[in-house]
């Protein structure tokens, strides 16, 4: 019932700019590339379009939108709540079984 989220992969500032520099000067097509790289190929394209976009402040270490600090309460709460749910309903299980 717990369902945890695969985290994202991150990757360095460096990678992201050798990755599209490789992209636009190589031979190879970009699906190939991004095979050997371990990523998807619109991610390329991605990683692209922002350099163009942004130039030299694109991939600061920053990733997203900061979490306020009541989203960060608000799913820590929701944990402990889905959890003690569980538990009344084993609760109430256990003490239906033993009547």
């Amino acid at each position: 019932m717990n369902s945890k989220r695969k985290p994202y992969k991150t990757y360095t500032r460096e990678f992201k700019i050798e990755a599209v520099r490789l992209m636009i000067e190589s031979e190879k097509p970009s699906s190939e590339l991004a095979v050997q790289l371990g990523i998807r190929r619109n991610q390329l394209y991605k990683w692209k379009e922002q350099l163009e976009h942004k130039g030299d402040k694109t991939f600061s270490n920053k990733l997203g939108r900061p979490l306020k600090e009541s989203q960060s309460e608000i799913v820590t709460l929701r944990q402990e709540n889905d959890r003690l749910r569980e538990e009344v309903d084993i609760l109430k299980k256990a003490a239906a079984y033993f009547a």
